[in-house]
């Protein structure tokens, strides 16, 4: 890719738009939220979201799934919730005398994982497979998942009780971990004024195939990374297994998914290129999960926005600042 205004980039500019207008319509004055799902959307990633119940963490994910025609299922994690309810199991057949495989859940294109930390860890532990291989074993047989496969999940993070914090190896799955917030007095209207005669949802209609997703998350793959970016962005990572104040750092796997981040954030921005805006951006989404931080009083936990979470965020932006920002033309 040669040029900064490329078919490629353009699509997938294109394919983006749509989809965030889509959702627009349902989730209001949440285009920079929108943009960091389709970024993980595209990169072949997941994501959690961490909010207060009612913030529209379901809507989005039905919206998405509408918008670019896939199936969809929601999960409600509950503590008595099994591996199997999740997988699937093999049932005897009395008819044929044979064992055959009832799908489960998983076996979709969007995932709702719902408050996925009230499970237990034998539970949550089932994504993992799944999460990374796009596959699922079951009983020794292993089966491929549909394209796409992508999972939402969501925390609590004020109802902490009977809960299950996710473990380091389970929150690594998740490529970006963001919080929807509340809208501000505009948008709080806007949405008063929309749901007020019907659910937006209900009127939804697709605007891309599952196809045309597939050829954009290909695209997104040939956007040009400068070594000086790749530097910058290198330079990050290293930064967090040195500084003082974070016990482990983000590990190899995690440069990575930084990498794939960005690459798919700048396509959906119109660009074959990443500039250091867009490492900038993505920096804390994809990385404050994926460390540990020393104790100082603060329990860094899997319960979403704790004291532990916000702290590890403050961290973070302090490497921001302290580490210089490349300032060249990175256009390929």
């Amino acid at each position: 890719m040669k040029d900064g205004n490329t078919t490629e980039a353009n699509t997938v500019n294109s394919i983006s738009s749509k989809i965030s207008e889509n959702i627009s319509k349902v989730i209001v004055g949440k285009e920079r939220e929108i943009d960091f799902v389709l970024t993980a959307l595209l990169s072949g990633g997941h994501m959690l979201l961490d909010d207060v119940p009612g913030t529209g963490k379901t809507k989005f994910a039905r919206s998405l799934a509408k918008s670019i025609h896939a199936d969809f299922k929601r999960i409600q994690f509950t503590i008595d919730l099994l591996p199997s309810d999740l997988t699937g199991i093999h049932i005897f057949n009395r008819k044929t005398e044979d064992f055959i495989f009832r799908p489960g859940p998983l076996f979709t294109n969007v995932l709702l994982a719902d408050e996925i930390n009230r499970a237990t860890a034998r539970t949550q532990s089932s994504l993992l497979e799944c999460m990374e291989e796009k596959q699922i074993t079951v009983d020794g047989q292993t089966f491929p998942l549909s394209f796409p496969f992508f999972v939402i999940a969501t925390q609590n993070p004020i109802e902490t009780q009977g809960t299950f914090p996710l473990p380091e190896a389970q929150l690594d799955r998740f490529l970006m971990r963001i919080s929807m917030g509340y809208p501000n007095s505009e948008d709080g209207l806007e949405i008063l004024s929309r749901y007020q005669s019907g659910d937006p949802l209900e009127a939804l209609e697709a605007v891309c195939s599952k196809e045309d997703l597939a050829v954009a998350q290909a695209q997104c793959d040939t956007v040009d990374v400068h070594p000086v970016i790749r530097k910058y962005l290198l330079s990050l990572i290293e930064a967090t297994r040195t500084n003082p104040e974070i016990r482990l750092g983000a590990s190899p796997r995690s440069s990575i998914a930084l990498m794939k981040a960005v690459k798919s954030y700048a396509a959906i921005q119109g660009r074959n290129y990443v500039t250091p805006d867009d490492v900038k951006t993505l920096f804390n989404p994809v990385i404050a999960h994926r460390i540990i931080l020393r104790s100082t009083g603060a329990v860094q936990s899997g319960t979403g926005y704790s004291r532990g979470y916000r702290r590890a965020e403050d961290v973070l932006n302090g490497l921001l600042d302290s580490i210089p920002c490349p300032t060249e033309d990175f256009r390929a």
